[in-house]
């Protein structure tokens, strides 16, 4: 704070002011609202009846004291608020309600000590609080910020509410080309803050700030919380944000409500939120995101519910949670995403997500869930496995098969399996499929054992009835045991196992051609079957 605060007069009051001026030492608020619904969007039209100067209100709080026995505060509501309030380091001990008030110029709060904020239905050009202290609460509910909110490396004992504000205006650019952003090259994201170089008050990602409050610049994201700690939760249900809402670095140690929040960013990063550390739940339901959710690197053990959401980013990133800890990730009931998905080297307890909602291209190299959620059958996960941006991924399947063991469906696990070793087939060279090819077709691939049986089955009543039909001469007249159709076609099938038959008879013309393709068949059902058991055992 400024080392001299303006000394003020009774005499050089205006009404409206001697109002507030007397009501604060008695712990009693005023106000100057026509009726409780009264919007204070029109706040610029009020008259000086209701108009409050701003270096009346730092005078107040910074050499105000209360009457014997009683815990003052300022409590405003329904005040035209002219100059620009700066409580630059400023340390108030009394708690701060300046509700449904219009404000002419940004209030400044840069490195402030408060012990509560509340500016719930106020009209703001701004508000630069960057590294503020609240020991209680910093309350903005349905606040309508033109400008920008900055709350980077802010520490905040109780909670931040946003319920139903609206920062930014319409138009504002979702910061494309900060690295992560789409349409950056790479699309790698920048692990903690990207903020503006030089911007005041702007938290790098060593934590260290620009210590040059009175410049603050009026570019960068329009909500910035990034490196800001927060003691309960962020409630923000029906939150809107016209541009980037910076999160990185950022600690909640209780949940984040955005039910019903509109952010948009088109063309950039809607939710910047790399490295974020919630203590619970990230709640989103119906949140609608036109730009990027980055969500990188965040630890959340809770749920991350995005029911109902909608991520709008076509042609870029919709969605990317690559690295990230998560308990559960649910995409249940979404739209379906307009965008990439990005979810490599994520670990998650469960993912819920239906069929649908992913997108044509997705991401999810180094994936790992333990369930998969619904429950639905293997034909319809695996056309999503056929949309990973880096092609054919071994692991993808292995991972999809373990969810299927989890809970005890192993015929599913099984149909992944052969779904993996076709996948992998059609990557090989044409002339190296063919070995594959058999092994499908007549085991699949050691997966579907009873599909040799079939084989075996047909042949050996092809065989049976042709031979039946007409015999084969014997070798040696008169030296050849009698004639078993069945048992003959079992000698030329089975290699290894005889009956006597084979080396007795001598067929001719079509039933030469026939045992030679019916020992043909025997040695490849034979040789399949073994490389199948073989890989069975081999996961064992």
């Amino acid at each position: 704070m400024r080392d001299t605060i303006p000394a003020m007069e009774i005499t050089e009051l205006t009404t409206a002011e001697r109002r507030v001026w007397e009501a604060f030492p008695r712990g009693e608020g005023v106000d100057f609202r026509e009726h409780p619904d009264e919007d204070a969007a029109d706040g610029a039209d009020w008259g000086p009846e209701r108009t409050l100067r701003a270096e009346v209100l730092v005078a107040l709080l910074l050499s105000g004291s209360p009457a014997d026995g009683l815990v003052c505060g300022l409590t405003v509501k329904g005040a035209r608020i002219t100059g620009a309030i700066d409580w630059t380091y400023a340390t108030i001990e009394h708690g701060i309600r300046l509700q449904a008030c219009w404000f002419e110029r940004t209030p400044v709060l840069y490195g402030a000590q408060l012990r509560a904020l509340v500016l719930s239905d106020s009209v703001l050009p701004g508000l630069m609080a960057a590294n503020l202290r609240a020991d209680l609460v910093l309350r903005l509910t349905g606040c309508r910020v033109t400008g920008r909110l900055r709350l980077q490396g802010a520490r905040i004992s109780g909670g931040l509410f946003l319920e139903r504000a609206v920062i930014g205006t319409p138009g504002t650019p979702g910061t494309p080309g900060t690295p992560g952003t789409p349409g950056t090259p790479g699309d790698a994201g920048t692990p903690g803050d990207t903020g503006t170089p030089g911007d005041p008050g702007t938290t790098d990602a060593a934590g260290t700030t620009d210590a040059a409050p009175a410049a603050e610049a009026a570019d960068g994201p329009p909500l910035q919380l990034n490196h800001a700690d927060i003691g309960t939760d962020v409630i923000a249900m029906g939150l809107t944000v016209h541009g980037q809402t910076r999160v990185n670095g950022a600690t909640v140690r209780g949940q984040i409500q955005l039910d019903g929040a509109r952010l948009h960013a088109p063309g950039g990063i809607a939710l910047h939120a790399e490295t974020l550390t919630v203590g619970t739940d990230l709640r989103a339901h119906r949140l609608d995101a036109r730009g990027m959710v980055n969500l990188t690197g965040s630890r959340i053990p809770g749920q991350v519910i995005f029911t109902r959401a909608r991520f709008h980013a076509p042609g870029e990133t919709a969605l990317r949670a690559s690295s990230c800890t998560i308990g559960e990730l649910w995409l249940n009931r979404c739209e379906p995403v307009q965008g990439a998905v990005n979810l490599r080297r994520s670990t998650l307890d469960l993912l819920h997500v239906e069929p649908g909602t992913w997108p044509d291209r997705i991401r999810i190299d180094g994936l790992t869930y333990r369930t998969l959620a619904p429950h639905l059958p293997p034909g319809e996960r695996l056309p999503a496995l056929e949309r990973e941006e880096s092609g054919y991924l071994p692991y993808a399947y292995e991972q999809l098969a373990a969810a299927y063991r989890t809970t005890g469906d192993e015929a599913a696990a099984r149909t992944v399996q052969l779904a993996k070793l076709r996948r992998h087939r059609r990557t090989l060279p044409r002339h190296t499929r063919l070995w594959g090819v058999l092994q499908d077709a007549t085991v699949g691939y050691g997966f579907r054992p009873l599909r040799a049986a079939g084989w075996l089955l047909a042949l050996l009543l092809t065989g049976s009835l042709a031979y039946g039909l007409r015999p084969p001469p014997p070798l040696k007249a008169g030296e050849a045991p009698e004639f078993n159709p069945v048992f003959y076609t079992l000698d030329l099938l089975l290699p290894i196992i005889g009956f006597g038959q084979e080396q007795a008879f001598a067929p001719r013309g079509w039933g030469q051609w026939l045992s030679y393709l019916l020992i043909a068949t025997g040695w490849v059902l034979a040789t399949t079957t073994a490389a199948g058991v073989s890989r069975s055992l081999q996961r064992q």
